[in-house]
């Protein structure tokens, strides 16, 4: 099975999919294609277990629902400000090119492991603390964006947590 070391996280408008591109511990690369319908399905799994990393403030479940939306999106924000910008990772192969068709999830205390499978025996492995889910996460949503994809899967907090743009600013790519 492959681990995933690194991952560059991409929508591809022409296929309607996001793509991660993955290098492995020695130095070779998969390519991951993930649909939204999949994705719709992981979101909240990983979401709640970030949800379950802070303790809640009270036992009233009106104020637990506000704190959690509060602190999540301050926790989301940090995790943001702290994601240095990296090389993308570029594939070196179109052979290990693979559609996930499901994903395992087991979540620790301290981390959740993915585990990506395709036809056959494809399967690869990324595993993720907090800090870097939270960085991910941001990326995924970022890429619904992109895709015009319908957000209500996401938590709240991710929208609070994205970054404003400057009034009268326009960003062009």
């Amino acid at each position: 099975m492959a681990t995933l070391q690194r991952i560059t996280t991409e929508y591809i408008d022409q296929e309607d999919r996001i793509r991660l591109t993955g290098e492995l511990a020695h130095g070779a690369t998969v390519v991951l294609w993930i649909t939204q319908r999949l994705l719709n399905r992981l979101i909240p799994h990983l979401t709640a277990w970030l949800s379950r990393q802070i303790a809640p403030a009270s036992r009233i479940p009106s104020v637990q629902a506000a704190h959690q939306d509060i602190v999540q999106g301050f926790a989301q924000q940090a995790a943001r400000a702290q994601l240095a910008p990296e090389p993308p990772v570029r594939a070196s192969s179109a052979k290990a090119d693979w559609r996930v068709d499901s994903v395992d999830i087991a979540q620790g205390e301290d981390a959740v492991v993915l585990t990506f499978k395709g036809e056959g025996e494809a399967q690869a492995t990324l595993t993720l603390a907090a800090q870097p889910l939270r960085q991910w996460l941001g990326i995924v949503f970022e890429q619904y964006l992109r895709g015009e994809w319908p957000t209500t899967v996401w938590p709240g907090w991710m929208e609070v947590a994205r970054p404003q743009a400057a009034p009268g600013a326009m960003a062009l790519h």
